[in-house]
């Protein structure tokens, strides 16, 4: 039978209500209060009028890819600009970040298997690589090249071909087949009973002076006159992962290079194995290909798309969440973070639509540039906030103003509690929040410290920010030719909205700003 969400929150609202919410002897419930009918109106209108999934399938199904400062992007920034408008936001603008070198996009790829015998192949050119002029019939060798001394094998050999230039993947088998778990009750309390974040990463060995690295590699191809470049770095079966050339990020994503450099195309595991099995045979493998990219011509800038709820007596201040919006090219990538930018849109919608009046401005950002290292909102943070580690940027004025920031990335998991980012501070102000949604699975506090996407760069200069702790959940996953709507879980993706909007609009209303570590 399925759960009746609502019902089962006004049962707990009345025992609540009647009990008092107790932790260590205190009734934190008092100290920092839930609104308790604002939540019953946001979870009302999450669970019974939500868009969320009309919202997720146009921007899978029509806006599909949106690779920084390509101009897909440019069209989707114009779409959510024409949806914040929509859904009643104020203040809302395309707000340029840095230089980002030209534009790029595929319009159109084509690979074939033709000798020694027929298949239409899965794959797709890597990001800032070139096309290639017309249809071509290419021979295929192996060029797995590792040290220098391996170039001396090839001298000559190259020109004209495609090359297999990495190992053929090893494929595991079971990723689909045994499905990835949600938390267990076990590791949640493991997770909320971690004292210390883990430890640091053990240092890298120093390089080996005797390997080349890609850069080097694809260089002597080049020179060599193959004509393509074919690799394979996913184990996944049926998936392609792929993102930019080597050294695009240093030369910052340079016109001269990318059309000097060969064409990258990434293939799906199974087909480029056959061809590496063909070739081991001494049996000659011939492919057809076809890619054409549009290259810009001039560097641009890499914009985020902000919005508003203006708030009232502390409008000066501001609460705000966020999501990438910005994803790689292989498909409309609905996990990371398509889906983090729908909750973050239907979160906003849901406060609008119940009419809640926060006393902070309540800022929605759809950040670019996460995906080639949090570029977007780290120079957000820095233009907006300061950064008082760096006297050359120092502390803006809105620093002192700042409350919170929530974000979502990590997939499309259910939020099972929050991390705290080692902000003990915020422990009970959060517990008290979780609690009208614990029968949601919302109840775990961790004092992780966790990473790699956007609250990165609010939390690095010592502002509140924070991951909630999303369940980990099974499907094609992110970066892959495989990431569509199909494989979410929708209603897991509606609980997090409904949090989401209960978290931002309880940080909106306190009387005091969220406490910063330290403090």
């Amino acid at each position: 039978m399925k759960k009746n969400h609502h019902t089962m929150f006004t049962i707990l609202l009345s025992l609540l209500l009647l009990a008092g919410l107790h932790v260590n002897g205190q009734n934190i419930g008092k100290q920092y209060p839930v609104d308790w009918e604002m939540v019953a109106k946001i979870r009302e209108e999450g669970f019974h009028r939500s868009e969320l999934p009309n919202t997720l399938s146009y921007m899978t199904d029509v806006l599909g890819a949106r690779l920084t400062n390509s101009e897909d992007m440019r069209r989707a920034q114009a779409w959510a600009m024409d949806e914040m408008k929509r859904i009643g936001l104020k203040n809302r603008k395309i707000e340029p970040f840095m230089d980002y070198g030209v534009s790029w996009d595929n319009t159109y790829f084509s690979l074939n298997l033709l000798e020694p015998d027929y298949q239409v192949m899965v794959g797709y050119p890597i990001a800032h690589t070139p096309g290639i002029t017309g249809r071509k019939k290419l021979d295929v060798v192996i060029a797995d090249i590792k040290t220098k001394a391996d170039q001396d094998k090839f001298k000559g050999k190259l020109k004209g071909k495609a090359v297999l230039a990495t190992p053929p993947p090893t494929i595991d088998l079971t990723r689909y087949s045994k499905g990835v778990q949600r938390w267990s009750d076990e590791e949640l309390r493991e997770k909320a009973e971690q004292p210390l974040p883990p430890g640091p990463r053990k240092p890298r060995p120093p390089a080996n002076p005797d390997l080349i690295t890609n850069v080097e590699r694809n260089t002597f191809f080049k020179e060599e006159g193959a004509v393509v470049i074919l690799e394979s770095r996913s184990g996944w079966p049926g998936a392609v992962r792929g993102f930019a050339r080597p050294g695009a990020k240093i030369d910052k994503w340079a016109r001269e290079e990318t059309v000097a450099h060969l064409p990258i195309v990434a293939v799906n595991p199974e087909h480029y194995n056959r061809m590496y099995r063909i070739l081991e045979r001494n049996i000659p493998v011939k492919i057809q290909v076809e890619i054409e990219t549009k290259v810009g011509k001039k560097v641009q800038k890499a914009s985020n798309v902000l919005g508003e709820i203006p708030g009232s007596n502390k409008k000066n201040e501001v609460v705000m969440l966020g999501a990438h919006f910005d994803t790689w090219h292989a498909s409309p990538n609905a996990s990371d973070n398509t889906s983090g930018v729908a909750v973050i849109l239907e979160a906003v919608r849901i406060l609008k639509v119940v009419g809640a009046k926060p006393r902070r401005t309540i800022r929605i950002a759809l950040w670019s540039g996460e995906e080639q290292g949090i570029h977007g909102s780290r120079e957000y943070v820095y233009k907006h906030f300061g950064n008082p580690d760096d006297p050359e940027i120092g502390i803006k004025p809105d620093y002192k103003k700042f409350s919170a920031y929530f974000n979502q990335d990590y997939g499309p998991g259910q939020y099972r509690g929050i991390y705290l980012q080692e902000n003990e501070h915020v422990r009970q102000i959060f517990t008290s929040w979780m609690e009208p949604f614990k029968d949601l699975g919302m109840t775990t506090i961790s004092s992780q410290s966790v990473g790699s996407t956007d609250h990165v760069a609010f939390d690095r200069v010592g502002l509140p920010a924070f991951q909630f702790l999303q369940d980990r959940v099974g499907g094609t996953g992110g970066h892959t030719n495989m990431d569509y709507y199909d494989t979410l879980p929708i209603d897991d993706l509606k609980k997090n909205a409904v949090i989401m909007a209960s978290f931002v609009y309880h940080t909106a209303m306190l009387n005091e700003k969220l406490p910063r570590k330290g403090s």
